[in-house]
């Protein structure tokens, strides 16, 4: 008989059914037929789940959340739960899986119901003939159905309303198709899975599914493949899940090719499908295909969505928000956001944190094939609108992190669409260390497509925070790649600047030596460019740089260069950091009231300039100095005035090294308690902003002070710490300064012999380095370990190498050097 009351635009819904007894039910397009035998009877249990699948693989923590949301006894949670995912990932298999373990709480019926919102060739399932085949197949004779689907429904509510059964509704297409099927009666389970987050399905319980994690991703290979793979062979199956994206539909059709190759190799199978080229292509088995399941969910967008989605396959980067969006799709930021949100809806993208999107790796290479169809002038438009929102916004958060200007005219940016508010130095660094990838991504991308000024306004715009937070091989290569750029177009500023920029951080990672050599190599081209600017700030970092490895006097002559030439330009900033790091450079030679004097100046240039951050990171350059002269109260008052304006600032990083120069001043004035507490803070604040430079400084600063309370084990053990997180930083001179701190606690701990070895490698890392301030504290302590082995010669020439460094580069340890040097020459004699 026919089944009226549908809607002509939706096909009548799949549902596989079987009758008691000897009766057989039919369901063809939307004409029931039943067979009756000798004694027709009503059907009043039904059992359609599909078969068990033998492999259903993880998926632990989803079936224990499903399983303990059901509990013991129906009847005592809510009875709906929709899991939601992205095609592919399992939303059926799961549900089926937890159908059966289930089916004995519901002995009136378990019931499968395919609803076809993504089926290849069928519209989807119409809620009225659902509703009718239900009831018909439930034994509802079919001249009893009412017309209307409202009727339907509660007709169907009716019959369930003392029956127990599970209902799987599999494919929803939304809420609507959905709600004329739910039962009322709490006994009752439904399970709806669809690609689409029903967020219109009131009092459901949502589960949204992700894709397999990696371990049980190679588990389910291995099983379709029917393999016990080796540990070589386990390798090759875990690169190739990855590049799956661990989504279950891929790694089943994946598998299947191999299950069916007994002789096949893993290895081989493996590098073929890293190795290919259409790797979407090689994910199909008969008529299913990963590609398909992806084809089916992009035609139910809407054009707008559609064309959102192709933009985003033009995206290198790993991520994107709101504002880069709405520069790709030349839209406002708020339609963007709606749209990302639409999409989010529909499973096709993930929020990886609020506010921030990311495709599947399978769906990103898709969004990148349907991209490609769209006419290159428009590609090439989109893709130049993201470029050019990504270098203005990162130049806007150079402004606050940069500590110098940059020489060169700004070149105009296009327009770009609203771009993210940036006010502080913190905004500024929160927004490049979130877009980082993609700032990467897209200095990538624009080398491979010669685009020569994108990449070096993009790395430009980048360097002061690369500097700042690294990686600093990374750094390295970028610079490297912004000077070949400039180079082979001809960019001669652009390379000066680059070569500053890689100078700059090639000190940090102790390359002293390479670092000089581009340093003054751009300070020449400065020159050559009458750069005034570019000549003072390569003056500066030279400066920086001599003093840092020791050469105070060269120095101090440059850093006043410097200071000269900021003064002429008229860059007050920029002369206040000359002057406070030429304050800097006094101390290390002892002079300590000139230096105060020239920090002081530095300091008010800072507060009449408005430059608060310069101020306080002043204000600690001068507790340093004023701790060195035995004034430590002054010191530890300017110190915390120097944590509160970072702390205005919302400047953690500031605030934590500030703590770190409180607690040593504390342990210059033998507070060393007080030390260890305030250096604990520092070292919490470096961690939760995984600065792994400043905790390690702090571990080596806690390490002295724990041996100047007498727990020598406790200081060992920290410093060996710090020791070792140098070595992975690749920071050699702080490794230098750990074993001389060593050496000399073997020495006092009556262990000269070991003390002596150790100083002997720091001698070498601080030769090697060029850094004759280390170099002479390693002969020094040297030295006095050889004085108390009786090695008295041997320690009166290492002691003598030891001050004539000390008095060559004016360091002010040379005069207790001196005294140590007489005083063994009188015993030896």
């Amino acid at each position: 008989m026919n089944t009226p009351g549908h809607d002509s635009g939706r096909a009548p819904a799949h549902i596989e059914v079987h009758a008691h007894d000897q009766s057989r039910v039919y369901l063809a397009n939307r004409d029931l037929h039943q067979t009756i035998g000798s004694v027709p009877a009503p059907v009043t249990t039904l059992r359609t789940l599909p078969r068990k699948l033998a492999y259903f693989t993880g998926r632990g923590s989803e079936l224990h959340r499903l399983l303990q949301a059901v509990g013991p006894h129906p009847g005592q949670t809510v009875a709906i739960h929709t899991i939601s995912g992205m095609p592919g990932v399992g939303k059926t298999a799961l549900a089926t899986h937890v159908a059966h373990l289930l089916s004995n709480r519901y002995p009136d019926g378990q019931l499968f119901v395919r609803l076809n919102a993504h089926t290849p060739g069928q519209r989807q399932a119409d809620p009225a003939d659902i509703l009718a085949t239900l009831l018909t197949s439930s034994g509802i004779a079919p001249r009893h159905l009412p017309d209307g689907i409202d009727a339907r429904a509660a007709l169907w509510r009716n019959h369930l309303a003392t029956r127990r059964i599970l209902l799987v509704l599999d494919d929803a297409a939304d809420s609507a198709q959905v709600e004329p099927l739910l039962p009322a009666n709490e006994e009752c389970l439904v399970l709806v899975t669809s690609r689409k987050r029903l967020l219109g399905l009131d009092g459901a319980v949502p589960l949204s599914l992700e894709c397999l994690q990696p371990d049980q991703a190679a588990l389910l290979f291995g099983r379709l493949a029917n393999r016990n793979p080796t540990s070589l062979e386990g390798k090759a199956i875990a690169s190739t899940v990855r590049l799956c994206g661990y989504l279950p539909l891929a790694i089943t059709l994946l598998a299947a090719q191999l299950a069916h190759h007994p002789l096949w190799d893993i290895n081989t199978f493996a590098d073929n499908f890293a190795t290919a080229q259409d790797r979407l292509g090689e994910l199909e088995a008969g008529d299913r295909a990963v590609t398909a399941a992806f084809r089916l969910s992009y035609k139910a967008l809407d054009p707008h969505q559609k064309n959102l989605f192709r933009c985003l396959g033009l995206h290198p980067g790993p991520e994107i928000d709101a504002y880069a969006t709405a520069a790709l799709a030349d839209i406002s930021v708020n339609l963007a956001r709606r749209r990302l949100n639409a999409l989010y809806k529909d499973h096709l993208v993930d929020e990886s944190t609020a506010g921030r999107y990311r495709l599947h790796d399978l769906l990103r290479t898709y969004a990148r094939d349907l991209a490609a169809q769209v006419p290159a002038r428009d590609r090439a438009l989109a893709t130049d609108r993201l470029l050019a929102y990504y270098q203005h916004t990162a130049k806007a958060a150079d402004l606050y992190i940069a500590d110098t200007a940059r020489p060169g005219t700004p070149t105009p940016t296009p327009a770009c669409p609203t771009v993210p508010r940036l006010t502080t130095r913190e905004d500024a660094l929160l927004w490049m260390r979130t877009e980082r990838p993609n700032l990467l991504a897209c200095v990538e991308y624009a080398t491979t497509r010669a685009q020569p000024s994108r990449v070096i306004r993009l790395v430009a715009a980048m360097a002061a925070f690369l500097r700042r937070e690294g990686p600093w091989p990374q750094a390295i290569a970028l610079h490297e790649t912004a000077i070949h750029t400039s180079n082979e177009s001809g960019a001669r500023l652009s390379k000066a600047n680059a070569m500053w920029d890689l100078g700059r951080v090639q000190y940090l990672v102790g390359a002293y030596d390479a670092a000089a050599k581009l340093l003054e190599e751009s300070h020449s081209q400065y020159s050559v460019l009458c750069s005034r600017l570019g000549e003072a700030n390569a003056l500066w970092d030279l400066g920086l740089l001599h003093r840092l490895t020791g050469r105070y006097d060269l120095a101090i002559k440059l850093l006043e260069k410097a200071r000269i030439q900021y003064h002429f330009i008229g860059d007050q900033i920029a002369e206040a950091n000359a002057l406070r790091d030429l304050g800097r450079a006094q101390c290390m030679v002892g002079k300590y009231e000139p230096a105060i004097a020239l920090m002081e100046k530095a300091l008010t240039l800072y507060q009449t300039g408005g430059d608060r951050f310069g101020e306080a990171n002043t204000l600690r350059a001068l507790g340093r100095a004023l701790c060195s002269i035995g004034d430590h109260d002054r010191a530890i008052s300017l110190l915390e005035k120097a944590r509160a304006i970072y702390k205005d600032l919302d400047n953690p990083f500031g605030e934590a090294n500030a703590l770190r120069g409180m607690g040593l001043a504390q342990r210059e004035a033998k507070n060393y308690e007080t030390a260890i507490d305030l250096a604990e803070q520092a070292r919490s604040l470096y961690k939760s902003l995984s600065n792994q430079l400043g905790e390690t400084n702090t571990l080596h600063d806690l390490g002295r002070a724990q041996y100047l309370v007498g727990d020598v084990d406790r200081a060992m053990t920290l410093m060996k710490q710090a020791l070792d997180l140098y070595e992975i930083l690749g920071n050699q001179l702080g490794k230098a300064e750990v074993l001389n701190g060593l050496g000399k606690i073997l020495s006092d701990s009556s262990q000269p012999e070991k003390g002596i070895a150790l100083h002997r490698e720091a001698l070498q890392l601080a030769r090697k380095l060029t850094h004759p301030l280390e170099e002479a504290r390693a002969l020094e302590g040297a030295a006095r370990c050889a004085a108390r082995t009786g090695s008295r010669q041997t320690a009166l020439v290492d002691l003598q190498s030891a001050v004539e460094i000390y008095k060559r580069i004016g360091a002010a340890e040379a005069s207790a050097a001196v005294a140590f040097h007489k005083a063994l020459q009188i015993d030896t004699s």
